[in-house]
């Protein structure tokens, strides 16, 4: 297995970040085998979404209607709603795996990777990348 960790900067507003060219670039020339794609933090998930025309606003909405940033949240710690943040990954999971051909993101023609991120808390991310060859 071969692994490496990518730092990134989600910044101080909910976002989905597009992690796609890292990840492509990660695997290039691997051979056949598995991405897998992992953030070690209580408040990320990764996500497997088409980005751009709407999407990624979409899933922040869907998410904003789902997890209100309000006071409901037992976790209060941090900003206004925080627990909200880390109750996203029972939706979003901080991981998911990929299959990778001849060096090459099996990805669908519209999917992306993404780390979705609603913790306005934190800017500063990990994101573990491990490929398994097969």
């Amino acid at each position: 297995m071969r692994s490496e960790v990518v730092r990134l900067t989600t910044g101080s507003h909910e976002t989905v970040h597009d992690i796609t060219g890292r990840c492509a670039e990660f695997v290039r020339g691997a051979g056949d085998g598995l991405l897998h794609v992992f953030v070690p933090h209580a408040t990320a998930g990764v996500a497997l979404i088409e980005l751009g025309a709407g999407s990624d606003d979409d899933l922040l909405s869907a998410l904003r209607d789902l997890l209100p940033a309000d006071s409901r949240w037992q976790h209060s710690h941090g900003s206004p709603g925080h627990g909200r943040s880390h109750v996203m990954p029972a939706f979003i999971p901080p991981y998911a795996t990929v299959p990778v051909l001849g060096g090459r993101l099996a990805l669908g023609t519209w999917q992306s990777i993404a780390v979705v991120d609603l913790n306005v808390d934190n800017p500063e991310r990990e994101v573990r990348l491990s490929f398994i060859g097969g």
